[in-house]
């Protein structure tokens, strides 16, 4: 998915080498003062999980092609005596970890591995060996976290305690293709001991680190993408009678379709109407016979999803009926809402995120007209979504999406944390 600057509210291919661990400065941070109660269990693991982000960052994979990526952390995982799956919904890795301790449920906890078509400019060594590709999003260090709390969890101490499974899982995909349902459909949410609530973070550079984001009800847009193919009769710009100007019939209808969000929709409904490339014309002095306008549409409510196909299948009717031409409207609809609809699951994040951040530290975020696949795993079962703060300055944003995109390490011990209690209370503790 695609960030904008948003509010504040919010080569080698080997494993990383094991190396003397590393000071606090060496860690790239940056000048808020992080005060988390780092659980004590990760802190044997805390300059491994730096070294395993910057690996991961080093090293990033576009959607579709992780290959290196799943199979270091299939390896990994092995390594940990888990029982593991590769090539589900591509190259998705799941991990299985079953608890010593008795019956108990099965939760599944979830992180994306697929870098991003960006040519990397960000001066560090651990900057992207791979041209033209880079984890500028987070994945890395989402892999990282959900890595090291495996490592945590998988040490004799835990296994003995705890009752029921859990799956690690590691998505393919995540960047516009669609990972997570492909993972569905190859049965991940079926296979025994079947996944009965799931839980996934995104690192969010538009908080400070050690601020949790999370909400009930709506967090990340659904998002959708249109093609109106506009075909005209074109001839001679010189002599205009006898044609019909796709390129005039595309200007009107780029206006329309503007008018869609602020004359249908409730100022109280969030959505988006964005028309982001124009296609058409030959020359200067040729009438154009066929233009291609596309662009993307942002929801939240199903209902008002619904009012936009309608009203933009009218206005390329009406413009097809104005100006002699035929707008053919292709509209394609992507990812789902991201909501977190279960009490219990968000219940469950904020508690966690509490025992580590502190109360004060744990705040709903606004809604983003982003968008997100792990809505394909909440529309299937229970669970929460939240944002970790990565901020390195809050006075100088690194937008995801963008070539200078880094964050403050400190965040993965938090996020690893989180997750440690969560299993903790979830699986640990007697009900």
């Amino acid at each position: 998915f695609f960030f904008d600057l948003l509010a504040k509210t919010m080569g080698d291919t080997k494993a990383p080498a094991a190396a003397s661990p590393a000071s606090s400065a060496e860690l790239k941070v940056g000048n808020d003062p992080l005060e988390a109660k780092i659980h004590p269990d990760f802190l044997p693991f805390k300059e491994d999980c730096v070294r395993l982000r910057r690996w991961f960052h080093k090293h990033p994979e576009l959607s579709l092609k992780e290959e290196k990526t799943a199979a270091f952390i299939a390896d990994e995982l092995k390594k940990l005596g888990m029982e593991v799956k590769t090539h589900v919904g591509g190259f998705g890795v799941v991990g299985l970890l079953k608890g010593e301790g008795g019956e108990g449920r099965t939760i599944g906890i979830r992180a994306d591995m697929d870098g991003l078509p960006i040519e990397e400019q960000v001066d560090e060594d651990y900057k992207s060996v791979n041209n033209g590709v880079m984890h500028a999003c987070g994945h890395d260090g989402h892999m990282a976290i959900l890595l090291t709390a495996a490592k945590v969890l998988s040490t004799k101490k835990w296994k003995k305690k705890m009752k029921g499974c859990i799956k690690f899982v590691f998505q393919p995909a995540e960047e516009g293709f669609a990972g997570a349902k492909a993972m569905i459909e190859d049965g991940l949410l079926e296979e025994s001991p079947k996944i009965e609530e799931i839980y996934g973070l995104h690192l969010w550079n538009y908080q400070q680190v050690g601020i949790v984001g999370v909400r009930m009800g709506p967090m990340m847009a659904a998002s959708d993408r249109f093609y109106v193919h506009v075909q005209g009769k074109g001839g001679h710009g010189a002599v205009p009678d006898g044609t019909a100007d796709a390129i005039v019939a595309s200007a009107q209808l780029i206006s329309g379709l503007h008018t869609i969000v602020p004359r249908n929709i409730s100022p109280l409904d969030p959505a988006v109407v964005t028309v982001g490339t124009v296609n058409g014309g030959w020359a200067s002095n040729v009438i154009a016979d066929k233009v291609t306008v596309s662009g993307t549409v942002r929801t939240f409510e199903k209902g008002v999803q619904k009012t936009i196909m309608k009203r933009m299948c009218a206005i390329c009717e009406g413009i097809g009926t104005a100006f002699d031409v035929r707008a053919n409207l292709d509209y394609q609809q992507g990812y789902p809402c991201t909501a977190n609809r279960s009490k219990t699951q968000y219940d469950n994040i904020v508690k966690a995120a509490e025992a580590v951040v502190g109360k004060d530290m744990v705040r709903e975020p606004r809604q983003v007209m982003c968008s997100e696949d792990m809505s394909y795993f909440l529309d299937q079962v229970p669970g929460c979504f939240f944002f970790l703060g990565s901020a390195l300055d809050m006075k100088d944003i690194r937008p995801h999406h963008k070539s200078v995109f880094d964050i403050d390490e400190r965040c993965l011990a938090v996020g690893a944390s989180i997750w440690v209690r969560l299993v903790d209370n979830l699986l640990c503790t007697e009900e």
